[in-house]
């Protein structure tokens, strides 16, 4: 297991841990040239994605299930027969969840966990690491919410480490290197609230989250 204090140390200076397969014990430090960030005041909701928010299928909800997040992150899909989340990255985040330093976003088909995202906290940056999805757009409904509760608790800096096709459509931008060390150290210099829209387990009505982004953005 990474040290809880060595790994908020390397993601202060611009790092986060990878591993090459989750069958590997060894994790590398990343600090790419560009970064992925979605810009949370130009964050954009495609209008069919807006729809299926507003119809709250499902309940979604802040830290009831972080370590079931993270597995399902971790199993492989279509495509990815392994992933990047070994034992010591699952092992070092579940211990920074238990401190306090990392959450997630968990989306509800009743008893039923269909999808949902995890991530760091510093200050007023949050630091997304990896979301799955087992029904469709249910991720991107995760994605969604999660941006509500920053917005909301004042945070400065969404941080998706790289720009993807996926996460295009919310505006994602690649910085580089120089550029996103600026933000960062910015954000570092503040304190945001991650359950200012509520606390953990409360579920909150898309309705809600789609007027907040819409009055922030």
């Amino acid at each position: 297991m990474i040290d809880p204090e060595q790994l908020l140390a390397a993601y202060a200076q611009g790092y986060f841990p990878m591993a090459r397969s989750a069958r590997e014990r060894k994790v590398e430090w990343i600090d790419p040239d560009f970064r992925g960030i979605i810009p949370l005041a130009d964050f954009h909701v495609p209008r069919r994605l807006a729809r299926t928010v507003r119809q709250d299928q499902y309940q979604v909800k802040p830290d009831t299930a972080f370590k079931q997040v993270m597995q399902h992150c971790a199993e492989p899909m279509p495509g990815r027969m392994t992933t990047w989340i070994n034992r010591t990255i699952f092992e070092s985040y579940c211990r920074l969840h238990a401190l306090g330093h990392a959450h997630s976003i968990e989306v509800w088909d009743g008893e039923t966990l269909v999808g949902g995202l995890y991530g760091v906290k510093l200050g007023a940056a949050f630091f997304g690491e990896s979301m799955f999805s087992r029904r469709t757009d249910v991720s991107k409904i995760a994605l969604v919410h999660l941006v509500a509760r920053l917005l909301s608790g004042g945070f400065l800096l969404l941080d998706t480490q790289f720009q993807t096709e996926h996460l295009s459509q919310f505006g994602t931008q690649e910085i580089p290197r120089e550029a996103y060390l600026e933000r960062l150290q910015s954000a570092l210099t503040q304190n945001a609230n991650f359950y200012e829209l509520g606390a953990a387990g409360a579920a909150v009505s898309g309705r809600a989250v789609l007027q907040l982004i819409t009055q922030t953005s």
